[in-house]
């Protein structure tokens, strides 16, 4: 295992610039742009169909955008001269071959971006599965797939990790050894951007956020510009909900539309008070709430309902761990 990496001046900037992306009349990536730049890890988050799938494909060469362009330190993924020496990219662990072992999945990996037999006894150390590398990757766990992925990943020693989904089917001690995996990995000068449905671990992990939603950017910042910028707000019921709706547009009052008929508007519940009573609106509840978790932002943000963990089925492909793809690309672990 490498125990040197670039600093972070010299490691790699991922930057999506104006991608967009159709499917027949529908948008999957709408004239989307953010930069992930090194030394941090950047959670890229957005409900089921927002279209982070579709972005990182076309960040890692498996999909073509319409408009608009993905480069990895300027670069498209497609022109790098060795792909999996700058950057590791796991975007569906269930795509390794089954009849395969541990070991054997490696060492094919790490000869396929010209690394050293050596390099592939490093990194099932490093991912935890010397004890099962000689077993058949079918055998395995969902979690230890997983863990292989993140190993096929870090096999050329890159200094960019693109990860999908990277804590699912992991225990609370592997999301452990994850979270201290990406910290080390960015806090050594790498580059790390990593979508996840667990906004918990999500939330104990990066350093900044791309929130997507309707393939648009929504939001992009600093955990703690973002979270902390989520504001105070009121949750609300009328007897006459359509009215409540309407003096919010009327006045031009953000809101959320919750469960159960509930709404909530970016107004203190002074506010809220004062504008019933001047429509003459007659609530049934109302109360104040604050944001400054994750989770309130996402929703806020995007407006839906987030379905936990899982991967998308649509990524089955997009893991190489064959010969004939050398796409994943290691990460120096300190």
């Amino acid at each position: 295992m490498s125990t040197t990496t670039p600093p972070a001046s010299s490691s790699p900037t991922l930057e999506v610039r104006g991608v967009t992306k159709r499917y027949g009349e529908r948008a999957a990536v709408d004239d989307l742009s953010f930069v992930c730049r090194p030394g941090s890890v950047t959670g890229f988050l957005g409900p089921n169909g927002a279209g982070k799938s579709t972005t990182l494909r076309i960040l890692t060469g498996l999909a073509q955008a319409d408009a608009g362009e993905a480069l990895v330190g300027g670069e498209p993924y497609r022109r790098l001269s060795h792909p999996a020496r700058t950057i590791g990219v796991m975007l569906d662990a269930r795509a390794l071959h089954g009849g395969r072992t541990g070991l054997e999945t490696l060492r094919l990996t790490a000869r396929t971006v010209g690394m050293p037999a050596s390099r592939a006894d490093e990194v099932l150390e490093q991912v935890g599965l010397q004890d099962a590398g000689g077993k058949r990757v079918g055998g395995y766990s969902y979690g230890m797939r997983q863990r292989l992925g993140i190993g096929v990943a870090l096999i050329g020693d890159p200094s960019v990790l693109v990860l999908d989904e990277p804590a699912n089917g992991l225990d609370p001690e592997g999301i452990r050894w994850m979270r201290r995996l990406l910290r080390s990995f960015a806090d050594a000068g790498g580059t790390v951007l990593l979508s996840s449905h667990q906004l918990r671990e999500v939330e104990a992990t990066v350093d900044r956020l791309v929130v997507i939603s309707q393939g648009r950017l929504v939001r992009e910042g600093t955990l703690e510009e973002l979270t902390t910028d989520s504001g105070a707000g009121t949750r609300v019921t009328a007897l006459d909900p359509a009215a409540l709706l309407k003096a919010l547009d009327r006045h031009g009052i953000a809101f959320e539309q919750r469960l159960g008929g509930e709404l909530e508007v970016s107004l203190v519940p002074e506010d809220m008070g004062r504008l019933a009573l001047r429509e003459q609106l007659v609530l049934t509840s109302l109360g104040a709430t604050t944001r400054g978790g994750l989770e309130d932002l996402f929703f806020a943000l995007t407006g839906g309902t987030e379905q936990p963990a899982g991967a998308d089925p649509g990524n089955a492909v997009a893991l190489v761990a064959t010969a004939s793809a050398p796409e994943p690309a290691p990460a120096p672990l300190r």
